[in-house]
């Protein structure tokens, strides 16, 4: 009998910088060099901190969460609207339904209750944590453990999950490793990664009112994470 299986992503942006307390910047801002004696190091290191608050879920927030089904083509992208409450769409077999951070994280954890099995690509190390603290930080409890048990052995705790990241690189002991896109680029995949959209765009578009736009985008990396792993399956898999 297979197992079910699922696919998922997620998409983040950080927190506006100058929005932040006091406390929390002088925090961030504690390794910085002093901006008088070094003025233009001082302006590069302090955009890095700003650009890099969304991948902490400390100071960043899911605005999508993306699953799909590989064996009957079909899934959902439940994503942050901004309270604009848009109607619901579907397209090529993919659901857009927008919803509140908590009721993404929700509904994610109601489905990985009856999930066997679960693709992601980096998302052991990325997604699986960010989504474990955001669900806490939202008062919602995950239903699965997609962190440990990294090599799916049966006699470890937690689901099966299988990360591409570390499939595609022999889990770290390969010299190379590579984006997403790469990979797609090089088993003949057609990229969700383009000059108008990627994954350091989300914030911007997010601004923009571009919701819709970025739940289309996360719908791509799902059907392009679920042909990679086919391919892992049918050539690499023993």
């Amino acid at each position: 009998m297979q197992h079910k299986r699922l696919v998922f992503d997620i998409e983040m942006i950080g927190e506006d910088f100058d929005s932040l307390d006091v406390l929390t910047k002088k925090d961030l801002m504690k390794h910085l060099p002093d901006p008088q004696a070094q003025p233009e190091v001082y302006e590069q290191e302090l955009q890095e901190i700003k650009d890099k608050l969304v991948f902490s879920p400390l100071t960043g927030q899911i605005v999508a969460i993306g699953v799909y089904d590989p064996d009957t083509d079909k899934g959902a992208v439940y994503y942050d609207a901004n309270n604009t409450n848009p109607e619901d769409t579907e397209e090529d077999g993919i659901k857009y339904v927008a919803m509140t951070e908590a009721e993404m994280l929700t509904k994610f954890w109601t489905l990985a209750e009856i999930t066997e099995e679960f693709v992601s690509f980096f998302g052991r190390r990325a997604d699986a944590p960010y989504m474990a603290i955001r669900s806490a930080v939202n008062g919602v409890r995950p239903t699965k453990d997609l962190i440990s048990n990294r090599y799916n052995s049966s006699s470890q705790r937690g689901a099966i999950h299988w990360d591409l990241f570390d499939l595609l690189t022999f889990y770290g002991s390969a010299m190379y490793k590579g984006s997403l896109h790469r990979w797609c680029r090089a088993f003949g995949i057609d990229t969700p990664k383009s000059d108008d959209m990627d994954g350091s765009k989300v914030g911007q578009a997010y601004k923009d009112g571009e919701y819709l736009k970025i739940a289309k985008y996360n719908a791509q990396d799902l059907r392009a994470t679920a042909q990679l792993f086919e391919a892992w399956q049918h050539y690499l898999n023993n």
